[in-house]
C-alpha cells in the first residue's frame, strides 16, 4: 500500500512538472508558433483562481529541476500580468502572504533556495511586497540565510537582502530611522563575521546604504558612533585587501564629515599621523588603476593630516 501511495504521489509531482512546461509554452509559444494573447489572459487568472502558485510551491523540492526553472519562468511572466489597469498577481500575493512565507523558507534550503530567491526578488521589485516584507515579522531571518555555511545559498540570500534595502529607497529610510538600534545589531554581526564573502558583501552594502541620498538621517548617526570608526579603522588593517578596499569607502565617510562630533574627532586626531602614514601607502596598485579611488586616498590624507582639535 505505501510503494502504492508513492507511486502515486511521484506521479502526482510528474505531472505538476508537465503542467509547467505547457504554461511555459502557453506564455512563450512553441516551435516557431506565438502565443496567444488570450490563453495568456486565462492562464494568469486560473492559477491565481485555483491558488496554483502556492500549490506548487509547497512541494518545489520534490519536482525535476528543469520543472523548477519552468517554474521561474512561469511565475515572474504571471507576476507582470495586469487586468483592468491592476497586477492582479501581484494584488494576490499581497492578499496571500503565505506564499511570501513559502519563499522565504526556500531560502534556506539548498534544493530550492536559487528559484525562491529568483521569484522573491522579482516580487521585491513591487513596493507592496518588498513592504509586507521588509516590515513583517520574518525580515531579520535574512540575516541568518546570508551566514549559511553553504556558499551559493548565502551568496543567494544576500542578493535578496539586498534588493530589500535598496529597491525602495523612501520606505527603507523610514524604516532604518524607525529601527536603528535593532536593525545595526543584526547588521554588526555580519560586519564581524567570520566568512569572509559574507563580511565584503556587507561592508560594500554598508557603504551604499550611508551614501544613498534617503539615507542621510542614518548615515549622520552612523558616523556619529565610535564604536563604528573603531570597527571600520580595524578593518582597514584586514588581512584581506578586499576587505581593506570596502571599509575604506565607510571609513571616508567619518573623515569627510564636517560636523564631527567630538569622540570620533578625539580617536581621529589621536591617530592622526598613523592613519595619514597608513593612508599614504594604501592600495598604491589600485590607485594607479583607478584615478576616483586615488583622488579620494589622496583627500582623505589631506583632511586626517588638516586635523585638529578646537
Amino acid at each position: 500500500m505505501e510503494q502504492a501511495t508513492d507511486k502515486k504521489d511521484r506521479k502526482s509531482v510528474d505531472q505538476v512538472g508537465l503542467g509547467l512546461a505547457l504554461c511555459k509554452i502557453m506564455l512563450y509559444g512553441d516551435d516557431g508558433q506565438p502565443p496567444k494573447p488570450q490563453e495568456i489572459d486565462s492562464l494568469s487568472e486560473e492559477l491565481i483562481a485555483q491558488d496554483s502558485l502556492a500549490s506548487i510551491l509547497a512541494v518545489l523540492c520534490e519536482v525535476a529541476f528543469e520543472a523548477r526553472k519552468d517554474f521561474v519562468t512561469v511565475f515572474n511572466n504571471v507576476l507582470r500580468k495586469e487586468k483592468g489597469g491592476k497586477l492582479i498577481t501581484v494584488d494576490y500575493i499581497v492578499a496571500h502572504n503565505a506564499i511570501i512565507d513559502m519563499l522565504i523558507d526556500g531560502l534556506d534550503d539548498q534544493d530550492v533556495a536559487f528559484p525562491c530567491g529568483l521569484i522573491l526578488r522579482e516580487c521585491l521589485k513591487y513596493e507592496e511586497i518588498g513592504k509586507i516584507v521588509l516590515l513583517g515579522p520574518r525580515f531579520y531571518e535574512f540575516f541568518g540565510f546570508v551566514q549559511c555555511p553553504q556558499f551559493d545559498v548565502a551568496s543567494d540570500a544576500f542578493l535578496t537582502l539586498k534588493e530589500v534595502l535598496t529597491k525602495h529607497k523612501q520606505l527603507v529610510a523610514t524604516f532604518l530611522e524607525n529601527n536603528y538600534d535593532e536593525f545595526f545589531e543584526h547588521y554588526d554581526k555580519l560586519l564581524h563575521s567570520e566568512n569572509y564573502v559574507t563580511k565584503r558583501q556587507s561592508l560594500k552594502l554598508l557603504g551604499e546604504l550611508l551614501l544613498d541620498r534617503a539615507n542621510f538621517n542614518i548615515m549622520t548617526r552612523y558616523i556619529s558612533d565610535k564604536e563604528n570608526l573603531k570597527l571600520m579603522m580595524n578593518l582597514l588593517r584586514a588581512n584581506s585587501k578586499n576587505i581593506q578596499y570596502e571599509s575604506f569607502h565607510v571609513f571616508k565617510v567619518f573623515v569627510a564629515n564636517p560636523n564631527k562630533p567630538e569622540p570620533i574627532l578625539k580617536i581621529l586626531v589621536k591617530n592622526k599621523e598613523k592613519l595619514a602614514k597608513f593612508l599614504i601607502n594604501f592600495h598604491n596598485d589600485r590607485a594607479k588603476e583607478d584615478e576616483q579611488f586615488a583622488e579620494e586616498k589622496n583627500f582623505l590624507v589631506q583632511q586626517i593630516q588638516a586635523l585638529s582639535m578646537p
